[in-house]
């Protein structure tokens, strides 16, 4: 039995439809490079991997040169990234009848692993209020430093926004494991959010990453100055 044909422009799962990020791009993909015998696919892997090293290298640059203004603006870029990714693809956006919020949110997650991180998971719908996924397999599982995975959270946060601009339904997440720390997974809890409640969880371990960076930044540039004042002095 042959696979079912991959609808290039529509994705759905759960009850939820949802228009594919990229799609002109994509097929362009597929016609001319996936298409070619001589053209091993694993070279966009590295690709992507080189791509998403720099995102981490620029960020710590950053910190580095400009300090907290510096990665605001990093920040910002990659958050903003997210809401234009979610924008597009929510223009799709349909949900049966009879479909919980909950599980519009979960597939919604299964859209962002699978097509945006490139990742296959595992779903549960726990209860209305609660679902969670483990991630069984990331492109930057074996690249990333466990810090590094920071940079991905800005773009998470920006397609949480756009969901809820959209569809009118808040979501919060908070990860329990990764696999850069040794987990065989990357676990993640999500949960549906009562209506007025402004600030994600997901948003404020951020903020507290974002300050731990600055301190490991600074932390470093004293180092890196001091180890220079030593090497000039004994010229």
């Amino acid at each position: 039995m042959s696979p079912k044909p991959i609808d290039e422009k529509r994705w759905e799962r759960s009850g939820i439809k949802l228009s594919r990020h990229f799609a002109a791009s994509t097929r362009k993909t597929r016609d001319l490079a996936l298409g070619r015998g001589d053209y091993d696919p694993a070279r966009l892997f590295k690709w992507g991997q080189m791509m998403a090293l720099a995102v981490v290298r620029m960020m710590e640059s950053a910190e580095r040169r400009f300090g907290a203004e510096g990665q605001a603006i990093m920040a910002e870029a990659l958050t903003d990234l997210g809401r234009e990714i979610g924008r597009e693809v929510l223009q799709g956006w349909e949900k049966k009848p009879g479909v919980r919020e909950i599980e519009a949110i979960s597939a919604f997650v299964t859209y962002i692993n699978e097509e945006i991180w490139a990742s296959p998971e595992l779903p549960r719908v726990i209860s209305d209020e609660e679902c969670s996924c483990d991630v069984l397999w990331c492109p930057h599982q074996d690249h990333y430093k466990p810090f590094d995975c920071r940079v991905q959270r800005y773009i998470v946060q920006g397609l949480l926004e756009a969901f809820q601009d959209k569809t009118g339904i808040a979501a919060d997440a908070r990860f329990t494991q990764i696999m850069p720390k040794g987990a065989e997974t990357c676990r993640f809890e999500i949960r549906r959010l009562p209506p007025g409640m402004e600030v994600r969880e997901w948003t404020k371990y951020s903020s507290e990453l974002a300050k731990r960076a600055l301190k490991r930044s600074s932390s470093s540039l004293n180092t890196e100055k001091k180890q220079t004042t030593e090497n000039g002095s004994g010229i």
